[in-house]
């Protein structure tokens, strides 16, 4: 049974096929991370460019060039000044975009620092970062300029070489997808407890469906940062702490949700080392932790439910997915989706769009939307709560990672295989 539901994954994996662009005429394979700040407040944003570094390794696809999921709230599109054509595109989202949707930003303007890291470039480039308008759901460009990849004004200088432990290598970084730990709180003495939980995490990742199918996909390694002091801000309770990342619980003043709003830090630390995922170990007994999509995860590390939460917060990051619950406190409005469209992630629907998402997967006779009720609550449907919102929005199943922290349901779990596929670069 088991694998012939893999089996189904894989057939779904190469019903989207992906664009296999020309690696070595536009590109090395180093990075060009682009350091930029994003402000604004709830009825506006603006994005300007803050630095460009040239860094010595390239983690991503080198077929895969153009994303064609369009996930996440913004874009980085590179173009080839002389055809206009697009070369390189990632979708990702930010804190940022958050916060916008809180009661805070309808009274405050604020600045935040944001980073993405393309290839770099042989010659001149166009970068071009977009935003998703929510009321059309259609992207805006926020910042476009040329780019010389020779410009006296890019930084190419080195950081601080931290230790990295591999812990497990499957093959070259550009067949492979490059998943990176970093330690947050972890002082001195505590490096050796960090690398034991990176390998705790490691190995629990890849028993969990439909991870362990494809571990000999990933390359995992762990980057040791010195906090000078253990643990993390409780800002709620006025506790604060010198961590190397300046991670925090009551992001939004949610007691539960721990973030850091400090890009530089995370991308300073693997400036050198292959990157397509990021997870953020915090060392802490409390719950909580976040996940933004192309962006990072974060996570404490000694939770009783510290590997539930890590699967459910990598779920974010890495494949793209929503929070399928309705009923917990969060920061956001009542309107953080447009009902009116349909939402970007894969395992919700507000039924505008509803054939782009699982309705090929629907058992036969299965109602839409689907009550709770035997024999349909235990199958794929169309179950009502969703996104944070208990009406008009709908989840695949009504149990799942994404809602309660139990088995990634199958729609959740195509969309993890299909990223798989793209970034290790096959047809996805």
């Amino acid at each position: 049974m088991k694998h012939a539901f893999i089996l189904v994954l894989i057939t779904f994996c190469f019903q989207l096929k992906g664009y296999a662009g020309n690696f070595d005429q536009y590109f090395d394979k180093k990075s060009l991370r682009i350091d930029f700040i994003l402000s604004g407040n709830a009825e506006f944003q603006t994005a300007s460019l803050l630095q460009l570094r040239q860094e010595p390794t390239w983690g991503g696809p080198v077929k895969n060039l153009i994303d064609q999921f369009y996930y996440g709230g913004y874009y980085v599109n590179i173009y080839d000044p002389k055809s206009n054509q697009l070369i390189y595109s990632r979708g990702f989202n930010t804190l940022f975009e958050e916060w916008r949707s809180t009661e805070q930003a309808q009274s405050e303007t604020q600045a935040w620092t944001n980073s993405v890291s393309v290839p770099f470039p042989k010659s001149t480039v166009v970068l071009d970062i977009t935003a998703r308008n929510k009321e059309n759901m259609q992207f805006e460009s926020i910042l476009k300029m040329n780019i010389d990849p020779t410009s006296i004004f890019i930084d190419r200088g080195k950081l601080t070489d931290h230790p990295i432990t591999q812990i497990q290598y499957k093959g070259d970084s550009a067949d492979k997808i490059d998943l990176v730990f970093l330690g947050e709180g972890y002082t001195d003495q505590e490096q050796e407890k960090f690398i034991a939980d990176a390998k705790r995490f490691t190995e629990s990742l890849f028993k969990t469906p439909p991870f362990a199918a494809y571990q000999d996909d990933f390359n995992v390694s762990a980057v040791s940062l010195i906090s000078e002091e253990s643990g993390t801000d409780f800002s709620g309770k006025g506790i604060f702490k010198h961590t190397a990342l300046n991670a925090g619980f009551y992001t939004f003043g949610v007691d539960r949700y721990l973030t850091t709003p400090d890009m530089k830090s995370i991308r300073d630390a693997v400036w050198n080392v292959p990157c397509d995922a990021i997870f953020i170990l915090v060392n802490t007994e409390t719950y909580g932790g976040g996940g933004m999509y192309n962006f990072y995860a974060i996570g404490s590390a000694d939770n009783a439910r510290t590997i539930e939460v890590f699967v459910h917060e990598f779920g974010h990051s890495f494949g793209g997915l929503a929070d399928e619950y309705f009923s917990s406190e969060v920061a956001y409005d009542e309107e953080y989706y447009n009902l009116n469209h349909e939402p970007w992630e894969p395992n919700i629907t507000t039924l505008v769009d509803f054939n782009s998402k699982w309705k090929d997967m629907l058992p036969t006779n299965t109602p839409v939307p689907t009550p709770l009720e035997k024999p349909f609550s235990d199958k794929i449907g169309v179950f009502e709560g969703a996104g944070y919102m208990s009406k008009g929005i709908y989840r695949p199943a009504d149990h799942c990672m994404m809602r309660d922290l139990v088995p990634f349901c199958p729609v959740c779990s195509r969309a993890i295989v299909r990223m798989i596929h793209f970034l290790s670069d096959r047809e996805y």
